[in-house]
């Protein structure tokens, strides 16, 4: 059995490879059958919303959107409570199946003993 993946993502647009390989490992990771919970922080928050990891590009990288997908589909994507009020983001403005959370939600995540925590 494999160990639940806890990959939080602390670069956006402004750190694109970065940002790429957070979404690339989670999705892999999904797709493989892994229990994936990516967090987004930071600039990365602003993926939560439609139509911003559409217009992501980065040569040689799959679809942020697509990565994003998969992860909403087979695992969960949230967004730092704190990094989205700091960028008036609400629930209202996410898409469907990505949440808004915080710090002792993370916690929870990453201090089973059992879990496997990465940033990027």
């Amino acid at each position: 059995m494999t160990r639940p993946l806890i990959v939080k993502c602390t670069a956006g647009a402004d750190e694109p490879e970065r940002c790429a390989q957070a979404f690339t490992v989670a999705a892999t990771a999904a797709a493989s059958g892994v229990s994936i919970s990516l967090w987004l922080t930071g600039e990365a928050a602003w993926f939560g919303l439609p139509g911003r990891a559409e217009q992501f590009e980065l040569p040689h990288s799959a679809p942020l959107a697509e990565l994003r997908d998969t992860v909403i589909e087979l695992g969960s994507l949230t967004v730092c409570t704190q990094c989205a009020e700091r960028r008036s983001i609400g629930p209202a403005d996410l898409l469907p199946g990505v949440r808004i959370a915080g710090s002792a939600s993370f916690l929870d995540e990453i201090l089973r003993p059992d879990a496997q925590a990465l940033v990027y």
